[in-house]
């Protein structure tokens, strides 16, 4: 079920609110950035993340094609979101579930996680994935 969660980036100078359904998959990734900042998301389509202050605290990154943005905040340097805009499932934000407020460490055990082969473009997963 959509629901709204709030979160912030470590230092809190980024604040954000998020519309997504945690009882559908979370995902991790092998490619190049997601295997070195250990980013784990969860999916909210177009309109459903919104910045509530510190916009202006984040910066932005991208690399190979450009199509897909990475944003960290410039004072504690933490991944709070990305912006795909060339995913299988077309334009969506995503949410780094360890920013989330609220969340215990029982309900993150309990998500489910889809791992997808991103170090060779493929919606599948991995050989190998415990590591991620």
């Amino acid at each position: 079920m959509l629901k709204t969660y709030t979160g912030s980036c470590h230092c809190g100078a980024l604040k954000f609110e998020a519309d997504l359904d945690l009882s559908l998959s979370t995902y991790r990734c092998n490619c190049s950035i997601c295997r070195r900042t250990r980013f784990w998301p969860a999916v909210a389509r177009e309109g459903g993340f919104r910045i509530l202050s510190g916009a202006g605290e984040m910066t932005q990154y991208t690399f190979n094609t450009h199509k897909n943005h990475h944003y960290f905040c410039k004072h504690c340097g933490v991944r709070a979101f990305g912006i795909g805009n060339d995913t299988p499932m077309g334009k969506m934000y995503g949410v780094n579930v360890g920013c989330l407020d609220g969340l215990t460490d029982e309900e993150l055990s309990g998500l489910q996680i889809t791992y997808v082969d991103g170090l060779h473009d493929r919606f599948e997963a991995p050989t190998h994935f415990r590591h991620l």
